[in-house]
């Protein structure tokens, strides 16, 4: 592994593919770092059944479409394909297996620890996403419960809850698919969320997700939410869901103890529970640099620390820019961040 490098590209998922992309598009030097054996960031962790909320055309990295699928929201293992193909295609100077565990700066640059040493950096880009930070929320008594509990990043099929009462938390769409990919597994599944559930039209689908973030950089985004409220988008298996009935929502437990929750006056006995409540930065590779704020969310000038600007961060969500955590949104976040690091390493 090279021992030095003008940036460090920390994550080889679609954030550390785009932003590759783009450097080697502008000649910068640079190395991505990633910690998994095989291509596929955070995708190689999901569960079988999940799906693209759109269409292949609609889900591609910079340079590259991914190529069509027959069905329309295509699986992941299709996903998996066109990354580790994407990665073999631009020759990404990645190098799998090595875990960063921390980055040291001083005034001359950063440093960035691994398990095979250091690599020294002008810059460091940040691309590890969320899925090793599951947010789950405090709710009393949840220590006392006596049967499963899951979040949704290790979730990995309803096999192991046949026969079980179970609920899953959280009302978007991670939360209706595992509700959808339970049902005839599990005795019993109840949905339950702190807000209603917002549905896309049926005609609609993760394209309109993408259009109305990308509204927000040019001031349409009022026309584009008065137009179409919603956020879940309907795929056939939650279609088939609704009709049966099975997304009807609960409201959100008011405590739990050993055999399930309650909600309101009503005990409900659970075997499981699955928490489809989201995620946090994976930012524990910058700890040693104090980035971060009380939430957790570094302050940033576009996609830079404020605080170091050496250091940036592509593909988190909408505070690294709109739909940044999408594949088709992470592309011009990544183009704008390895167009201004050309242009000052150029000056240098």
């Amino acid at each position: 592994m090279a021992d030095r490098a003008d940036v460090v590209v920390v994550g080889g998922g679609q954030a550390g593919l785009a932003t590759s992309y783009w450097l080697r598009r502008h000649g910068v030097d640079h190395v991505v770092l990633d910690e998994q054996e095989e291509p596929g960031g955070a995708w190689r962790r999901t569960w079988p059944s999940l799906r693209l909320f759109s269409p292949s055309g609609y889900s591609s990295l910079p340079g590259w479409m991914m190529p069509e699928h027959p069905d329309v929201f295509p699986p992941v293992d299709h996903v998996l394909a066109y990354l580790a193909a994407y990665e073999e295609r631009y020759d990404v100077p990645v190098r799998r297996g090595v875990h960063v565990s921390d980055v040291r700066a001083d005034d001359d640059g950063l440093d960035v620890v691994t398990g095979e040493g250091s690599v020294r950096a002008r810059y460091v880009v940040s691309a590890t996403g969320t899925w090793r930070a599951p947010f789950v929320p405090l709710v009393e008594g949840a220590t006392c419960f006596e049967g499963t509990q899951v979040h949704s990043a290790r979730y990995r099929g309803p096999e192991p809850f046949a026969g079980q009462q179970v609920a899953v938390v959280g009302g978007g769409n991670s939360g209706v698919q595992i509700t959808a990919d339970l049902l005839g597994h599990a005795a019993r599944v109840h949905l339950a969320s702190v807000g209603r559930l917002r549905f896309l039209p049926d005609d609609v689908d993760g394209r309109y997700l993408f259009e109305r973030a990308s509204a927000r950089i040019t001031g349409d985004a009022r026309d584009l939410e008065s137009e179409l409220a919603g956020t879940i988008v309907a795929m056939p298996s939650v279609r088939e869901a609704r009709a049966k009935g099975a997304l009807r929502l609960r409201a959100m437990f008011d405590r739990m103890d050993a055999t399930g929750a309650v909600i309101g006056r009503e005990h409900v006995d659970l075997d499981a529970v699955v928490w489809a409540t989201g995620f946090r930065p994976a930012l524990r590779h910058l700890r040693s640099l104090r980035l971060l704020t009380r939430d957790g969310i570094p302050v940033v000038d576009g996609a830079r620390s404020v605080t170091d600007p050496r250091v940036a961060f592509v593909g988190y969500g909408d505070w690294t820019g709109p739909a940044s955590a999408t594949l088709i949104g992470v592309g011009r976040p990544a183009r704008a961040l390895a167009t201004t690091l050309a242009q000052e390493l150029a000056r240098d």
